[in-house]
């Protein structure tokens, strides 16, 4: 009964109301389709990831397939609640790019809190990269601890000898879409990184910061509730 007066209620509203009935469709599409990926999929992803080594709190969700790297002796931490998106058109942004997760050396980590979201990002780590909890990464950011080749051009063909420092994100940071984070970077609590930046320099806590290079902009006040 109460599903039966759902739809005469919508009914209703389309006939009273001019409804876009074709705007509603497609958007219903779009949400159930990911659920429905999400519902197929993501007990297989997690046994997935379990059997590349990666350590995965309770109730981690990811939307699509990531790319999962993890050199021997190395780790791959994730936190409780966290929720990755990978898989094509599944947001509005129209993300083409699947999370992707690398440790390059041994004893090298990667480690992410609870309640994470990030869409199509890449963390790459040589030492370490550390994410605190409640953090939020925007399409295509990407984290990276190392260089990857040496500066010096008589030593850039040699992978192995290139400069990296980890990389620490605390809790409640928010990184817009585009932006990449360099190595020996810290980025205080609470703060945002405005998208498409280059972030060289690490940021006070509570901070608001953008550009290429990225520059602090202002540190604001939260008033956040008391934990």
């Amino acid at each position: 009964m109460p599903i039966l007066i759902k739809y005469i209620n919508l009914i209703s509203t389309i006939v009273n109301n001019n409804f876009d009935i074709i705007g509603w469709f497609f958007e219903r599409l779009f949400r159930y389709r990911n659920k429905c990926r999400i519902f197929l999929f993501n007990s297989l992803i997690l046994l997935g990831c379990r059997i590349k080594g990666v350590k995965i709190g309770k109730k981690a969700v990811f939307n699509g397939f990531p790319v999962i790297r993890r050199y021997e002796n190395s780790d791959i931490f994730i936190g409780d609640c966290c929720r990755f998106n990978s898989a094509k058109n599944s947001l509005p942004v129209s993300l083409q790019r699947r999370c992707t997760f690398v440790t390059l050396r041994k004893k090298s980590e990667i480690i992410i809190g609870d309640n994470f979201g990030g869409s199509g990002i890449t963390l790459l780590a040589a030492i370490k990269i550390k994410i605190g909890n409640n953090v939020m990464i925007g399409a295509y950011s990407m984290i990276l601890d190392n260089d990857f080749h040496n500066s010096d051009p008589n030593k850039r063909q040699d992978r192995t000898d290139c400069l990296a420092r980890p990389v620490v994100i605390e809790d409640n940071v928010f990184i817009g879409t585009n932006c990449t984070i360099l190595k020996g970077i810290t980025i205080g609590e609470n703060s945002v990184i405005g998208a498409n930046s280059v972030v060289i320099n690490s940021m006070p806590k509570n901070s608001i910061a953008i550009g290429n290079p990225c520059k602090l902009v202002i540190i604001k006040n939260w008033n956040l509730p008391a934990t």
